[in-house]
């Protein structure tokens, strides 16, 4: 009896391990195929960006890489023949969504620093934003000047390891002063490019050109969204015309874009994987900056007992 137990546990052990082999082996490959259907995705939305520079001019939102992809079955993207449909593991219960956005639609940060100094028409872009949004200038003082201090790369200020890191990511920002509550109510409104950009004037929501447009009052910035719908602009020209007594700067204003976010959202029955990457176009040259994995956070619940929005957490991050 004692060897037949023996046999019996050892025996129960080695199928355990083999099981939890399998299902290891499953899962990594299930992650692959999820990371290369992203991928794919991406590359898509990268051929678009390509062929819309062919054309050139200006970029607005009636243009194709600006309208997103709703949630659609995988299964539509793949052929069909010989019922190849219901033999791509599980295409059939596979979801594909995305969306395109114009980074330049947004204030940059990093436009708040020009060389070793504080930008003062940045800083006066940003305070009319923060001014709008009843957020604390006092915090975009200190923003400015943390920026400027880890933007510093001299000998002095680097010896005494005393300058923050430089962020890349929105989040990032509370190291140089901002608040998480003054963050979470600008992040509509900004974005971090790695170049001074302008604003793009065919994309950007009344909020950023009101900040963006020095002398424009909200009701203007809306009437320009609103001209905008229906003649996209083509050259800064055609917006100066809707603006009587305001000046342009290419410096500032642009009705074109270098830069997008692309964002993927595939659900599987496995569950949901999102990722976004940081797009840079010059030109024909379309490359990857940034691409990201981001990771749904479990649903908070309300003090009212109510289910809050969940939020999202980037668990990874892969740079080319």
């Amino acid at each position: 009896m004692l060897t037949v137990t023996l046999v019996a546990t050892i025996s129960s052990a080695a199928m355990w391990q083999q099981w939890r082999s399998v299902e290891v082996e499953a899962s990594e490959r299930a992650r692959a195929q999820d990371a290369w259907i992203l991928t794919g995705a991406m590359d898509w939305a990268r051929l678009i960006l390509r062929e819309d520079a062919r054309t050139g001019g200006a970029d607005d939102l009636t243009e194709p890489w600006a309208v997103p992809l709703a949630e659609s079955r995988l299964s539509t993207f793949l052929a069909a023949e010989g019922g190849s449909a219901n033999d791509n593991g599980g295409a059939h219960e596979s979801f594909l969504s995305g969306r395109v956005t114009d980074m330049q639609s947004r204030l940059n940060v990093n436009n708040l620093v020009e060389g070793s100094k504080v930008s003062e028409n940045s800083l006066r872009t940003f305070a009319r934003l923060f001014k709008l949004l009843n957020v604390p200038i006092a915090e975009l003082q200190a923003l400015a000047e943390n920026l400027r201090f880890a933007s510093d790369t001299s000998a002095d200020n680097r010896s005494g390891n005393l300058a923050p890191l430089r962020p890349q990511r929105l989040p990032e920002l509370t190291w140089l002063g901002l608040s998480p509550q003054t963050l979470e109510q600008i992040t509509p409104y900004i974005t971090l490019l790695p170049a001074r950009t302008p604003v793009n004037l065919n994309t950007a929501s009344p909020e950023v050109i009101y900040a963006a447009v020095t002398g424009l009052d909200m009701a203007g910035a809306e009437n320009l969204v609103t001209q905008r719908e229906r003649s996209p602009f083509r050259t800064l020209a055609d917006a100066t015309r809707l603006m009587v007594g305001i000046e342009l700067s290419a410096e500032q204003h642009s009705v074109g874009t270098r830069f997008f976010e692309v964002r993927g959202r595939l659900r599987t029955p496995r569950g949901t994987v999102e990722e976004q990457s940081l797009i840079q176009r010059d030109g024909l040259e379309v490359k990857l900056l940034r691409r990201e994995r981001i990771m749904p956070q479990p649903a908070r619940v309300n003090p009212d007992g109510s289910q809050a929005e969940a939020g999202r957490d980037i668990s990874s991050l892969m740079r080319q």
